[in-house]
């Protein structure tokens, strides 16, 4: 399983439906799992992003299969980034 860094900004219509229904974020944790994503770690953060969340995936298909669903949406937007530990990084200069 590959990990990913997923950090998200919520549009308009997101923070709406979050002030209404802020269990939505457990609920968009499960629609992932089923989507083959696992939210390992997930933060609400300040600045020009809301959240930034750890999540682990199969690869970059599946991966890419719930960012696009996510932002079909229309509430929130995401930037994906590939997460390389450390330990695996460093055998890449044996």
């Amino acid at each position: 399983m590959t990990k990913y860094v997923i950090i998200s900004k919520l549009t308009d219509d997101g923070a709406k439906t979050l002030k209404k229904n802020p269990k939505r974020i457990k609920e968009v944790n499960e629609e992932l799992k089923s989507m083959g994503v696992t939210v390992l770690e997930q933060f609400f953060i300040l600045g020009r992003f809301d959240f930034l969340n750890i999540v682990e995936a199969e690869d970059e298909k599946s991966i890419s299969k719930a960012v696009v669903e996510l932002a079909s949406r229309g509430s929130i937007r995401t930037t994906t980034f590939t997460a390389i530990p450390v330990d695996e990084f460093s055998t890449y200069f044996d």
